[in-house]
């Protein structure tokens, strides 16, 4: 088994000018996973990587084709940052689509969840309109989201000790 298909190691890697893939394999079952990216209040627990110090102000989620999403960010509600889109693809729990539109150039994002003999392997793909919008993601973001994903893993632990 490579170290990408088993439990806890995080891939991230650009496909192409414009395409970030991230993969991850979670420890949890797929709708455990699914629910952590469509239910609000377990979103807010894991999203924010901790080592930014910048909290998740608030999380709104209307997960079905054409709802919207806004989630925001900041340590002074009047100088937070929203990002928000709209979902176009909502298939539980294998599959959300949603355009991320608060930059002008609509990005799309879209994650796939299947069964693996460790969990669920998840594979998110963000396309950019450009290069530079790709290049201005990506700093930092090789970070973050493995920080984001072990913060998802310690969610995941704790509620399945709660189930």
């Amino acid at each position: 088994m490579s170290k990408l298909e088993s439990a806890g190691a995080t891939s991230v890697e650009r496909i192409s000018d414009r395409d970030l893939v991230v993969t991850r394999v979670f420890a949890a079952p797929v709708e455990r996973v699914f629910d952590a990216w469509t239910k609000p209040d377990l979103f807010k627990l894991w999203w924010a990587p901790q080592s930014m110090g910048v909290p998740l102000l608030d999380c709104q989620m209307d997960v079905r084709v054409g709802g919207g999403y806004s989630v925001t960010f900041g340590k002074d509600p009047k100088e937070a940052m929203t990002f928000y889109g709209t979902y176009v693809d909502v298939a539980f729990p294998s599959r959300l689509a949603w355009t991320n539109d608060e930059s002008g150039e609509t990005t799309m994002t879209t994650v796939n969840f299947s069964e693996d003999p460790a969990g669920t392997r998840l594979v998110l793909h963000e396309s950019y309109a450009t290069k530079e919008a790709l290049d201005e993601a990506c700093i930092g973001m090789e970070g973050a989201m493995p920080e984001q994903f072990l913060q998802l893993d310690a969610l995941l632990a704790q509620t399945a000790d709660a189930a």
